[in-house]
This record gives structure tokens, C-alpha cells and sequence, in this order.
């Protein structure tokens, strides 16, 4: 533990900081490492909770646009079915989440399963033979960050989808200013777009759980249908990609502040992380261990 880690955001700051460089260790992996992922024309189930759901959510929009098979993300207590021709892909930081491990004690032995980790030493290590270990991205905080965002570099890698500007564009978003004064800010919205708006999910959960913020998301074309009532003064209203201006006139017509900018959409999450620790902050929360949290859900469904 690093000498500041008594400082409230500590932690959690010195792992999203590190963001740009764990992202540069995971393009490095080796191809035999990366071959263990589903190749072309395989049906994939990608399993997770939490956070984990949201990436998976990211990279079956991503391998599905590119045609490179049908792939769907699951959380495991809501899953009606598995093919039999599935290739079940599980993620876990902590390599103990429970129904994750249900789920594989149930398909191991039918199923071919890969396992992206951050911990081998752990039920999932023991029960999984396809395993990517991410533990140069495993984390203190209870919080993820960077082992998300490590483990989507990962999946986007392993399709050819990772943009030429990812690792520039991470720095980029440690350098820039938030998109709006933290203290003003009374409620945030992620909007995103196919594969981005399993970020938008997961940006808007790094906010309640690091700051118990007041956060929605949607996929871009459903925040008119309902939800752009609640916008307003105060609302930060956070596109991940471009924004259509027929929609930001919407939103602006509010009151709510519009952020957009040009940085892959994943490099908005280390944006997203700076902003969940400085709202923790002002709320007086400690954003590495925030209340009721725990790095691993151990009890089943």
C-alpha cells in the first residue's frame, strides 16, 4: 500500500492514474494468451456482474458489429439459457464472485470457459483451465477501475477494435479539465451508442458508488423518451461519442450542461473515474472504500 493510501482517494487516484500505462501492458500480451478469446465465427456468452456485465455488454456490441459471431453478456442470476454451442466467457477481478462460480461448476464439463482474472489463486483460478490473468491490473480499491478497463483493452485487442489513439487518449483524459465544477454538479447522465453504452452503464455506477451521486445512463436515442425530464440546471449531461445536435438542442434547452468530446469513448471512463473521486470528495466519502461495498459479492442468487 502506497504511503498516501490514509489520504481519503488515494488509492483509487493512484490506480485510474496508472490507466494509460496497464492498458499499453495488456496490447502486449502474447498471442497465445489472446487466442484463448473467442476466435471468429464462434457464439459467445459473456458472463459478469456489475461492472463486469457492463464491459462484457461493451465487447458483445463490439464483436457483434464487427460479424464476427453472435454475442451476448449475461449477469448470471438473470441468464434463462446457455446454447450448447456457446463459448462462455466469465470475468471476474476477484475470482470469487459466487454466481459467477455457480455458473461455472454447472458448464464447466459441457462448455468450453474462458476466464479473465485478476486474482488465479481463488475458486475461479482453480475451476477454469482457459484463463487470461490480468493481475498486473488487479487493484486495492473496492471500486474497479483499471482491471475494467484492462480487461475491455483486452477484448478490443483481441478483435483488431483498439483505436490508434486509446493509450494517447487515456493520457489525454488525466490532463484535461472535468467537464464541469464538481460542486456544482447535482446529477450526471452518461449517454452512449452500441458499444458505448455498456460505458455509459458502467461510468454512471463508478459515480454512485464511489460518491452515492444521483447518475443515469441510456443508450443516446431512449434519453428523449422520457428520461430528458429530469434534466436541468445542474445536470451534466456526458455523451460517450458523438452526440447528434438534434439531441444536444434538446438537452441544452433544459438548463443541463452538454459534454462531449473527441476522445475514444473508453478513454472517457478515466474521465469519469476523476470525476467520481473529486464528487466522493465533496460528499465526504472515501471513494477506496465506500459504505456497503465489498470488492467480491459472496452470497449466491
Amino acid at each position: 500500500m502506497n504511503d498516501n493510501a490514509a489520504q481519503p482517494g488515494a488509492i483509487t487516484s493512484a490506480e485510474l492514474t496508472s490507466q494509460p500505462e496497464i492498458w499499453s501492458r495488456a496490447l502486449e500480451l502474447p498471442a497465445e494468451q489472446l487466442a484463448l478469446l473467442p476466435s471468429a465465427g464462434e457464439r459467445v456468452l459473456v458472463i459478469g456482474c456489475g461492472t463486469s456485465y457492463y464491459i462484457g455488454d461493451s465487447y458483445a456490441n463490439l464483436r457483434n458489429d464487427a460479424g464476427l459471431g453472435r454475442t451476448r453478456a449475461a449477469i448470471p442470476s438473470e441468464l434463462n439459457w446457455v446454447d450448447d454451442d456457446e463459448h462462455i466467457v466469465v470475468i471476474s477481478r476477484s475470482g470469487t464472485t459466487a454466481d459467477v462460480v455457480t455458473l461455472v461448476e454447472k458448464y464447466r464439463n459441457t462448455h468450453t470457459i474462458t476466464a479473465i482474472l485478476g486474482d488465479v489463486d481463488t475458486p475461479l483460478g482453480q475451476l477454469c483451465d482457459r484463463i487470461i490473468h490480468l493481475g498486473f491490473a488487479d487493484e486495492e480499491s473496492v471500486v474497479q477501475t483499471r482491471f475494467a478497463t484492462t480487461v475491455l483493452t483486452t477484448f478490443r485487442s483481441s478483435i483488431g477494435a483498439v483505436s490508434a489513439t486509446l493509450i494517447e487518449d487515456a493520457r489525454d483524459a488525466l490532463a484535461l479539465a472535468l467537464p464541469a465544477d464538481p460542486a456544482e454538479v447535482k446529477h450526471v447522465v452518461f449517454l452512449g451508442h452500441r458499444w458505448s453504452v455498456g460505458l455509459a452503464y458502467e461510468a454512471a455506477l463508478k459515480l454512485r458508488e464511489s460518491a452515492g451521486a444521483w447518475t443515469e445512463s441510456y443508450p443516446v436515442w431512449e434519453y428523449q423518451h422520457g428520461p430528458i425530464s429530469c434534466a436541468g440546471p445542474g445536470t451534466l449531461v456526458w455523451m460517450l461519442g458523438d452526440l447528434p445536435d438534434i439531441v444536444a438542442d434538446d438537452i441544452r434547452s433544459t438548463g443541463a450542461w452538454v459534454y462531449e468530446n473527441t476522445l475514444d469513448p473508453q478513454a472517457n471512463l478515466v474521465l469519469a473515474h476523476r470525476l467520481a473521486v473529486a464528487l466522493a470528495l465533496i460528499a465526504g466519502r472515501n471513494p477506496d472504500t465506500p459504505p456497503f461495498l465489498n470488492r467480491s459479492v459472496l452470497a449466491t442468487s
